[in-house]
């Protein structure tokens, strides 16, 4: 049972439909490849996506993760989740990327045409700008499961079932995980 609907990839059933396309694709079954495809990819590429913010790299990484998962589908146990081991999967290739890039987040400064949105004198604004970098070279160096709750829930304003479930994990744990972000952060400004 194949579907390309969108709105399929967005439905309680997905879940199901999923689990046992990789189920069927990890016996060896390979045209369910195609149906797992259209069920993941989707939310796979909007996570990476949030992360990477640059089309490009959202593409190298989505085709890295199906690799991986490709690669990794004789370790696959018929009955997990799907959704939860590709975020996982994801999420490392993520990481991967950016160790090896050694991307990081550069601090906003003034030779950078950044200048904050406020009324402040000289030394008000420079000291912002120090905070705000600060506050970037913090986020940076948390944990990736950290950052990427804190992320989803604060900045992009995705509720907690959503952060939980990108993240393969539970409520409280993706609760947890934003507000350890939150204190660290809080302890930049303090």
């Amino acid at each position: 049972m194949t579907t390309n609907s969108p709105s399929t990839s967005r439905s309680p059933n997905s879940y199901a439909l999923a689990d046992a396309a990789m189920a069927r694709y990890a016996s060896g079954d390979n045209v369910s490849f195609a149906e797992l495809h259209d069920l993941i990819a989707p939310r796979l590429q909007r996570f990476l996506a949030r992360q990477t913010r640059d089309e490009s790299a959202t593409q190298d990484l989505l085709q890295q993760t199906l690799l991986r998962i490709h690669t990794a589908r004789a370790q696959y146990r018929a009955g997990t989740a799907v959704y939860p081991w590709a975020y996982a999967i994801a999420r490392s290739v993520l990481i991967d990327s950016v160790r090896r890039s050694k991307r990081r987040l550069q601090p906003l400064s003034l030779e950078a045409g950044f200048e904050p949105a406020t009324h402040a004198g000289p030394d008000d604004r420079l000291d912002l700008l120090h905070a705000i970098g600060k506050l970037e070279r913090r986020l940076s160096e948390m944990p990736e499961t950290q950052r990427v709750a804190f992320e989803l829930l604060d900045i992009e304003g995705r509720s907690l079932g959503e952060v939980a479930e990108s993240l393969g994990t539970t409520k409280i744990a993706a609760k947890l995980r934003a507000h350890r972000a939150r204190t660290a952060l809080r302890q930049v400004l303090a």
